[in-house]
């Protein structure tokens, strides 16, 4: 039941952002700066969160977030984000990902709302990769409003000077990276 909670508190979010004006001239750093092109295959596989800013949709997960991006065959992407929760056991949400723009954007839509509300524009939310490694080991999505961040890895643990200098890339675009608190990675496998 909580999962059912968590995910339709996720689509109201996600609605917000999605119907929410951007940033212009006159009202803060200006638009947010994506990576110039993705490869979707290249980014596939799991990602452990490193930190996030804080919000409604994950106040359950306590640690080992991570996120399974993997290729289906219309073309979209299952995306199974998990988190360990109190008590021990590992929640699970399970969406659905597809780029706008072309084969190689770096800019994706999410949903977590049933597929039978996907022709709702309000249950997609913005993705963007806005910075990753020429490895494809350390990624930062965020979204227009900057009201989200989520610093992800290839592996629990990032070595510290990698870390900060995203950070410094990160508040060069104007995200508030003093939201950004730390995602606890320990044992992920139970």
């Amino acid at each position: 039941m909580r999962s059912r909670i968590a995910v339709l508190a996720l689509c109201a979010v996600l609605a917000a952002c999605a119907t929410a004006p951007g940033d212009g001239p006159g009202n803060g750093p200006g638009e947010l700066r994506t990576i110039p092109a993705l490869d979707l295959p290249r980014y596939e596989g799991t990602w452990y969160e490193i930190a996030k800013f804080p919000n409604r949709f994950q106040k359950q997960c306590l640690s080992d977030t991570q996120a399974v991006y993997s290729a289906q065959p219309d073309g979209t992407v299952r995306v199974l984000n998990r988190c360990r929760v109190a008590g021990g056991a590992m929640d699970e949400a399970v969406g659905t990902a597809r780029q706008q723009g072309g084969p190689s954007s770096p800019k994706l839509k999410v949903r977590f709302a049933p597929a039978w509300l996907s022709w709702l524009p309000a249950v997609w939310g913005d993705y963007w990769v806005v910075d990753l490694d020429p490895d494809y080991q350390l990624s930062a999505v965020s979204e227009p409003r900057r009201e989200y961040l989520w610093v992800l890895s290839r592996t629990p643990r990032v070595e510290p000077d990698k870390y900060e200098a995203l950070l410094r890339r990160l508040d060069a675009q104007g995200l508030d990276i003093v939201r950004l608190e730390r995602t606890p990675q320990g044992e992920t496998e139970r």
